[in-house]
């Protein structure tokens, strides 16, 4: 074979390779982007009082743990807990909360958040806090800053009814009210998907009125059933934590960020012989199959980065060079020498230094 050949077929060969690299690059992308979100929050209400409701403050700060675990930040977390039970007289190991008799973790720790505490959690706050319309002076940390990129898990414990759940004894929430609250936020662009999640009795009502688009509600029990308690911790007298909430975080417990469990195994989670109730979930509003939903998209935080086949060269002296010649407008806030711009492009690219880089040798 003639080496003119031999280099035709070299070439040819290498352009197929780029082009190759260059489609799946293209897939991966798509793939990545395909959720259609860009960051992620939480919205986590515990509304019942008194001691003998701590499970409820144990389900709603283990789900915080979870979430925390997986990404989202606090600065991107709304907390409302009734009830301060780590400071309760009647709790034997003071500044704690356990979700487990065995005492394995302490769900409170020692960076919990929490945005709004005791009498502060009432139907009117969190309504505001899903709609956006707060109190001049309110602070930034007990906003929802959402957007229409927004993916927002929404997660609810208390004692409720059927069409209703109680906030602190002294008020309720119903169906057609958070129906509502769901539309405003859709209407304002305050959201791209709503995973919502609700853990009391005859949970499924909360979630019949619901009209809004890209919503999934979650209920840990039918209209007509009870959503029971998991188990007792002798050493305070009483329930811990609730049974759905318990198997719920038994799943999240296995999922990591770079996880690829999704929505539908997630929805399988705690079958009726270990509920006693009957899990329902309302996912015809919902664009996307949950199967292929990333449990992450909801319980974690995004952290999107584009692909590109090009290469940015950020040596400063390229930069110091482009100044030289005439640059743009980097260059033309003061007349400088190339040894300053040098300073000052090392200067701006030095946030670089910070980012994670995996140890791939």
């Amino acid at each position: 074979m003639s080496a003119f050949i031999k280099f035709y077929l070299l070439i040819w060969a290498t352009s197929f390779l780029c082009v190759s690299i260059a489609i799946d690059t293209s897939e991966q992308s798509a793939e990545f982007f395909k959720s259609g979100h860009t960051n992620n929050w939480a919205v986590l209400v515990d509304t019942s009082r008194f001691w003998f409701n701590y499970r409820h403050v144990a389900n709603v700060l283990s789900m915080y743990r979870s979430v925390k675990r997986l990404g989202i930040p606090d600065s991107q977390i709304i907390l409302m807990v009734a009830d301060g039970m780590a400071c309760n007289p009647r709790n034997p190991r003071p500044a704690t909360v356990f979700n487990n008799a065995n005492q394995n973790i302490n769900v409170y720790g020692d960076d919990v958040e929490v945005d709004y505490r005791g009498y502060e959690v009432t139907v009117e706050s969190f309504i505001r806090v899903l709609t956006g319309r707060h109190a001049a002076g309110t602070p930034r940390s007990k906003r929802l800053l959402s957007d229409d990129r927004s993916n927002i898990l929404i997660y609810m414990t208390g004692h409720g009814g059927d069409g209703f759940l109680k906030f602190q004894d002294a008020e309720e929430i119903t169906n057609v009210e958070l129906a509502d609250a769901f539309e405003q936020m859709w209407q304002k662009r305050r959201y791209h998907e709503v995973l919502y999640i609700i853990d009391t009795c005859q949970a499924a009502s909360m979630c019949e009125k619901f009209y809004s688009p890209n919503l999934i509600g979650v209920g840990s029990s039918l209209v007509g059933e009870d959503s029971l308690s998991h188990h007792v911790d002798p050493a305070i007298g009483v329930y811990i934590i609730d049974r759905y909430t318990y198997h719920a975080l038994e799943f999240l417990e296995k999922v990591k960020p770079d996880s690829n469990k999704t929505l539908a195994q997630f929805f399988r989670v705690c079958p009726k012989h270990q509920c006693i109730s009957t899990v329902s979930v309302r996912t015809d509003l919902f664009q996307r199959d949950p199967k292929n939903v990333l449990v992450t998209d909801f319980f974690g935080s995004v952290r999107n980065v584009e692909l590109t086949a090009s290469l940015l060269d950020m040596d400063p002296r390229v930069a110091a060079d482009h100044c030289s010649n005439g640059g743009s407008r980097e260059c033309s806030v003061s007349k400088q020498s190339p040894d300053d711009i040098t300073d000052t492009f090392t200067e701006g690219f030095a946030f670089v230094n910070q980012f994670p880089v995996p140890d791939t040798r």
